[in-house]
């Protein structure tokens, strides 16, 4: 315990010295650095920022050194992540390559993969897109038709993917494809990853009704990949799939977590006002906030037990997707009462004032949450099979 406070004590004193003020602040959707390799910094705070942790391996504390990460244990990283709450610190990094690709490697990649691909992740070298879902493999994945034929030391690939997040931005894409098309539909799938300006990769982003396009569809015609890219075991790519989808879920239901920026009473207040007590002054509204933030705790609670459990090995199959389920319903509920509170103001879709409509654009992303990672139908649906035991199990 002396040992863990001692850590703690230096934690704080290092983010004190190294967080810059201006990274202290709530993130908007511009000050979000990716990465990649034609990364460029909002500013020179966010710059100073991601290198002073990138150069301590905070990026991913969690990751052994070896590859670029901290090496710290699961209770120094939780401490690692309530200091810097405490100070508003942002994260120095996001990535597709830490939430889902990472994790997938570290158990399933061969010892070259991970010194390949692991320490350009934790360095920002590389962004990565998600290859999985199809025009008609949705919901129902396993009916992916993205053939991958055999070639000699390599695979030729063609067919399409839909919804691919940022896709038209990412260097390297982490993919589903068919490579025993003669196999049952769970079988015969291989995990590849391949680089997107391989020839033949090409994108096409997909307008939403927000006015934004963060998703793209993906082609492939003929695109030549070695078949060393892929994780796993050939036409065992189901095994990879399943569980890096157990980490993309996990990393959605974040969404229904606050995180750095203003409680939900305190921006209420801006439109609304307050009472002659302090209070929001909305009854109705205010009981809405009170009982949204007992849950919203109640979903941090949760998601500290699942990494307990994990680290003890008990973890639940279903766990990653009521807590898919659970964060992004929360987080549509969270967007429901900005709306409420803005009132009409809140519909404001193109002005200087509401920065380019930037509530009622961010409030209509949420829907998309309760889709991607699993519909929040299916994932219902694997929480009652599994903890109910009922056919199909």
């Amino acid at each position: 315990m002396a040992d863990l406070e001692k850590f703690r004590s230096e934690t704080r004193a290092w983010l004190e010295q190294n967080c810059p003020p201006e990274m202290r602040k709530p993130m908007t959707s511009d000050d979000t650095f990716w990465g990649g390799r034609n990364a460029k910094f909002s500013s020179d705070p966010q710059r100073v920022w991601f290198e002073r942790m990138r150069d301590k391996g905070w990026t991913v504390p969690h990751w052994p050194k070896e590859y670029g990460g901290g090496g710290l244990d699961g209770e120094e990283v939780k401490i690692v992540r309530q200091e810097m709450a405490a100070i508003g610190a942002r994260q120095p990094l996001t990535s597709f390559g830490i939430s889902m690709l990472g994790p997938a490697l570290l158990k399933y990649g061969t010892e070259a993969q991970k010194k390949e691909h692991l320490p350009k992740i934790t360095a920002g070298l590389i962004r990565w897109c998600q290859g999985y879902s199809e025009p008609n493999a949705g919901s129902d994945l396993a009916s992916l038709q993205t053939r991958a034929e055999s070639d000699g030391d390599d695979f030729i690939i063609n067919g399409q993917k839909i919804w691919t997040s940022y896709a038209n931005y990412a260097d390297w894409i982490f993919c589903l494809v068919r490579t025993d098309p003669t196999a049952k539909k769970h079988d015969g799938i291989s995990f590849i990853l391949f680089d997107m300006t391989s020839t033949g990769v090409s994108t096409k982003p997909i307008l939403l009704i927000s006015g934004y396009s963060p998703f793209c569809e993906t082609f492939f015609d003929n695109v030549r990949v070695p078949k060393s890219h892929v994780v796993g075991t050939i036409n065992r790519g189901w095994d990879v799939a399943k569980y890096l989808l157990q980490h993309e879920r996990a990393m959605i239901s974040g969404m229904g977590e606050r995180g750095v920026g203003r409680p939900l009473g305190q921006i209420a207040a801006d439109s609304i006002g307050a009472d002659e007590q302090g209070r929001l002054d909305d009854a109705v509204l205010r009981s809405q906030i009170a009982t949204f933030e007992v849950d919203e705790a109640a979903l941090a609670a949760a998601a500290e037990r699942a990494v307990d459990l994990a680290k003890a090995g008990q973890a639940h199959p279903a766990f990653s997707s009521a807590m898919k389920y659970y964060g992004t319903e929360l987080n549509k509920r969270r967007y429901e009462i900005l709306m409420s509170a803005g009132g009409i103001d809140a519909l404001e879709w193109e002005s200087e004032r509401s920065r380019g409509g930037a509530r009622p654009r961010a409030w209509l992303r949420t829907k998309a949450n309760s889709i991607e990672g699993g519909t929040s139908e299916v994932m219902l649906g694997i929480v009652a099979k599994r903890i109910l035991d009922l056919p199909g199990a």
